[in-house]
């Protein structure tokens, strides 16, 4: 009989609304804090740029450290709701730091502690939006939500922009937009608190090196694919750097940070549509073709327009990358796809950081090489892709 909690008709399942209001509500808080913390830790608290470059790694590799463990439990006790909450919670306890010092030991402690939240929340909250979703409308559902999640990332710098704008750039405006900054995340976990935990099926007593052995053939293929493809990954920093040369300025480039964050939101849904129609491996093939074609692009571009249009083609295959990914996970992995989706970003979170440290590299000898290394391996990723195929089942 077909299962009466997932959606049948036009639209998707309540609970990715909500889902996706918590998400809103915590990258609102989050992003209002983030737009202004390099400029605080550097001029405020005196930092210099080089420890916040070693704090902006650490924080990155908190933020895929606690993937498989959070998935694996989340599986291992057919459980959402409760690792959830607890990530969102970790991540806004977190923010109460920022209140209480501002301290370059306190700034930094808040930075991992964030982002640490962040990576243990989102297997298990990915697995729950599989779990309400049907396959045929899935990735629909999940771009419903990065939409929504997105918006937050719009709303945020530009709420931040606008106290700093009337209240000034001293220190008493920044403890102001960190209390302001609370108050979404504190909303956002009694928004999740009040959403009714999905029904689950715990899994075998197995240790997390035995769900890796229970994980399908397809998913491992997939992860092969993804470890390539995370390589040309490069940090968001290059491509406001790029702008920059070209002849943005400060101002304008931050403009262009909201404008890739509105194409996302604008793509997000109807990327999930395309996908559900088009097939989740052809949707994943068009992300990496997305990026390649960006990344070109990005090498060779010279004019104004050519980089807005850049910036917008990067939302497109934010969309795909962010939403669609973890949608084409879900359909290999029913029965673990928190262990699953969790593996995935763990895996491609450790590659992130040399991914940036080739690029930060390359781009001392010439900028444009930069881009085209990641071009090269966007290439090579559509290529393991197309021979492996893990979106076709094998004998």
């Amino acid at each position: 009989m077909p299962d009466d909690s997932k959606s049948k008709k036009p639209g998707v399942h309540p609970d990715v609304l909500k889902l996706g209001l918590v998400s809103f509500l915590t990258d609102l808080s989050s992003e209002m804090i983030f737009s202004v913390f390099a400029v605080f830790f550097t001029t405020i608290a005196g930092a210099s740029a080089a420890l916040l470059g070693v704090i902006e790694g650490c924080a990155d590799l908190a933020a895929s450290s606690l993937n498989y463990l959070s998935g694996w439990l989340s599986d291992r006790s057919g459980r959402r709701k409760v690792f959830a909450l607890a990530g969102y919670g970790f991540s806004t306890l977190a923010k109460l730091i920022l209140l209480v010092s501002s301290s370059v030991a306190g700034l930094g402690i808040f930075r991992i502690i964030e982002r640490l939240g962040k990576s243990f929340r989102g297997p298990p909250r990915d697995a729950w939006l599989s779990a309400v979703t049907d396959k045929d409308t899935r990735g629909y559902a999940f771009g419903v939500h990065k939409a929504l999640d997105k918006s937050g990332a719009v709303l945020g710098p530009l709420a931040a922009y606008g106290l700093l704008a009337w209240l000034g750039e001293g220190l008493a405006t920044f403890r102001i937009l960190f209390w302001v900054a609370l108050v979404p995340a504190l909303l956002s976990i009694v928004v999740l608190a009040w959403v009714k935990d999905p029904p689950g099926v715990p899994q075998q007593r197995e240790n997390m090196f035995e769900t890796w052995g229970t994980l399908s053939p397809a998913f491992k293929r997939y992860l092969i694919t993804s470890a390539v493809f995370s390589l040309a990954y490069f940090s968001f920093s290059f491509l406001l750097l790029r702008a920059h040369s070209v002849g943005f300025s400060v101002k304008d480039v931050v403009l262009l940070y909201a404008l890739f964050n509105i194409a996302c939101v604008v793509a997000a849904p109807l990327i999930g549509k395309l996908s559900d129609r088009l097939g989740r491996g052809r949707t994943v093939m068009l992300g990496y073709l997305t990026y390649l074609l960006m990344s070109l692009g990005f090498a060779f571009a010279s004019a104004s327009w050519q980089i807005v249009v850049l910036f917008v083609l990067f939302g497109v295959f934010y969309a795909i990358d962010e939403a669609q990914s973890r949608a084409f996970i879900a359909d290999l992995e029913q029965d673990r796809c928190a262990s699953a989706i969790g593996l995935h970003n763990f895996v491609t979170g450790l590659i992130y950081l040399p991914a940036s440290l080739i690029a930060g590299a390359l781009w001392l000898v010439h900028p444009a090489g930069a881009f085209l290394f990641a071009a090269g391996l966007a290439l090579a990723a559509l290529v393991v892709f197309l021979l492996l195929r893990p979106d076709r089942p094998r004998r």
